[in-house]
């Protein structure tokens, strides 16, 4: 029993891995739909690795170890000019285990076969009695009573890529939504494949995921301090595992305004983005 306890008891440790790099935070078309959809600068990733076996049944000691250690809260608190960030007395975190079995797009075919996108593409409008631009996309996403809601069935709709598909298309405070589907479709698909890990197996050659997926928030003696204070949709933060690497990469972003400071840091490093993105009507 005592083996067991102590098995509980694990400490993890981390260490920031600057070099990891990801493709849809330096691709610039990528960074301009962000800034279009209000995400740029506001969404971050950073991966670390850690120092033991991680387990799926050992997620919330896990997620709890990664918020209290000084390595990692230096790091966070650097990306976070944004919003005052989580202290160093974190006391407890949530941990949902968030499904993440999908290897190819397939998951949105019904989306294209329901009268949500017409055959180009394009994305129908609808009427919405407090949105005026409205689309069927949106409605299917958030109106649980819409005719297109069961279109992508309940388990579908909790993995992690259906979940980033309906995070960038909901975006930021000032989003700027698109007419067709084919952007949001084509950025999550870098994400996922930026994000996860896989294998094949040795004899089948059958590719599955390896990665556990985590979504997290963190509570300090004062209430829940991150990934936001406030209970909001767009505010999310998800670590994900890769058990074989021993890293875990934490996506995290902050829904509200665009501060001028990251819009001038982005925009001065990247001189494509300094030209204002294009609107809603204009595509």
């Amino acid at each position: 029993m005592s083996g067991d306890k102590n098995h509980f008891e694990e400490t993890f440790t981390f260490c920031h891995l600057p070099s990891r790099k990801f493709s849809f935070l330096e691709d610039q078309d990528t960074l301009q739909l962000l800034m279009k959809w209000s995400m740029l600068g506001r969404l971050s990733a950073q991966t670390f690795s850690f120092d033991q076996t991680f387990y799926p049944y050992l997620a919330k000691r896990f997620a709890l170890c990664f918020f209290r250690d000084a390595k990692v809260l230096s790091s966070l608190r650097m990306m976070a000019a944004w919003d005052p960030l989580i202290t160093d007395k974190v006391v407890s975190v949530d941990v949902e285990v968030v499904p993440c079995t999908k290897i190819s797009m397939d998951l949105f075919d019904p989306i294209y076969a329901c009268g949500i996108v017409n055959s180009s593409g394009r994305i129908a409008t609808c009427f919405h009695e407090v949105h005026p631009d409205y689309d069927k996309l949106r409605e299917m996403l958030r109106e649980e009573d819409s005719e297109h809601y069961q279109v992508v069935r309940s388990a579908e709709r909790g993995e992690f890529l259906f979940r980033l598909f309906k995070h960038l298309c909901l975006g930021g405070e000032l989003n700027q939504y698109e007419d067709t589907i084919e952007p949001y479709i084509s950025t999550t698909k870098n994400m996922y494949k930026d994000l996860i890990g896989v294998q094949k197996h040795p004899e089948s050659k059958k590719i599955s995921v390896v990665s556990t997926v985590l979504k997290v928030y963190a509570f300090d003696e004062l209430g829940r301090c991150y990934p936001g204070p406030r209970e909001e949709e767009q505010t999310f933060a998800y670590m994900v595992v890769d058990p074989f690497k021993r890293h875990v990469t934490l996506l995290c972003h902050s829904f509200g305004p665009q501060h001028q400071s990251i819009y001038f840091t982005w925009t001065t490093s990247i001189p494509s983005l300094a030209s204002p993105p294009m609107s809603h009507n204009s595509n």
